[in-house]
C-alpha cells in the first residue's frame, strides 16, 4: 500500500449502522487522505459500551518514542510481523481501530496510479492500531497506522500489498478491547475475495496530496 486513500462517500447513518457509532459528527469528503494528516477511525475503549468515531493523526507514534517526528512514526505495519515489532506489539493486544475509507490508491510499476474500491460501492474500514504519546508538557497526540496483508487478484497485478479490510461481521471482534489475543485479534483479517474490490485508473492528480478534490477520482483509461 502506497499510503494514499480516501474518505468521498461516507454519510453518518452509514458510519452508524456499520461500525455502531452513536454520534457521528458530520465528516467533509475526503479525495485524497495522505499521511500526517488527521484521519477519521473507529475505536472501542475498555468500559465503553459502544465504539466512538475519533480523528487520529495518520503516522503511529508509540508512547515510549522521544518525539513526534519522521523517524519515530509509521504509517503501515504488515499483519503477518505487527505483534513481534515493539512498536506495534501492545497495540495488536490493546488498541486496535479501522480506518473510514471508500476507497484506496496503489501506483503500478509505470508510476500509474489505481483507485481500489468496493464492488458494491459501500465504504469499508481498514483495520489500524493507534497508540497515544504525550510530551513532557503533557500535550497527547493519538496516531495510528494501518494494517497491510498480502495483495488479493484484484490488486496484485498492481502492487504486492494491500490493505487489511475487516469484514463487516468482524468489526465487533477487531473492535473489542477485551480480546487482547494477539494471534487470535490478526486471524480474523482475511483478504477480500478479488470480486468484491474495483480497480479504476485515476488522475495524476492524485500525486500530489494537496489535490483534494473529486478531480482525482476522474477516471483515466480501462477499468477492471
Amino acid at each position: 500500500m502506497c499510503g494514499r486513500y480516501e474518505l468521498s462517500k461516507f454519510q453518518g447513518p452509514e458510519i452508524a449502522e456499520l461500525f455502531g457509532v452513536r454520534d457521528v459528527p458530520s465528516l467533509a469528503p475526503r479525495y485524497n487522505v495522505a499521511p500526517t494528516q488527521l484521519v477519521a477511525a473507529v475505536r472501542r475503549l475498555p468500559g465503553s459500551p459502544a465504539p466512538e468515531l475519533v480523528m487520529f493523526r495518520w503516522g503511529l507514534v508509540a508512547s515510549w518514542a522521544k518525539a513526534v517526528s519522521s523517524r519515530s512514526t509509521t504509517i503501515m505495519a504488515r499483519a503477518e510481523t505487527a505483534a513481534e515489532k515493539p512498536a506495534f506489539s501492545a497495540s495488536v493486544r490493546l488498541r486496535r481501530c479501522v480506518l473510514l475509507a471508500s476507497g484506496f490508491f496503489e501506483w503500478g510499476s509505470d508510476r500509474r496510479p489505481w483507485r481500489f474500491h468496493r464492488s458494491d460501492g459501500k465504504p469499508f474500514g481498514m483495520a489500524g492500531l493507534w497508540d497515544r504519546w504525550t510530551d513532557p508538557a503533557g500535550k497527547v497526540v493519538e496516531s495510528c497506522a494501518v494494517l497491510t496483508q498480502a495483495a488479493n487478484e484484484s490488486v496484485a497485478p498492481v502492487h504486492d500489498r494491500m490493505p487489511a479490510i475487516v469484514r463487516a461481521e468482524r468489526l465487533a471482534s477487531w473492535l473489542d478491547p477485551s480480546q487482547t489475543d494477539a494471534g487470535a485479534a490478526l486471524a480474523l483479517l482475511r483478504p477480500l475475495d478479488a470480486g468484491e474490490l474495483r480497480r479504476q485508473p485515476v488522475s495524476r492528480l492524485v500525486n500530489d496530496p494537496r489535490n483534494d478534490d473529486p478531480r482525482v477520482l476522474e477516471e483515466s483509461g480501462s477499468s477492471a
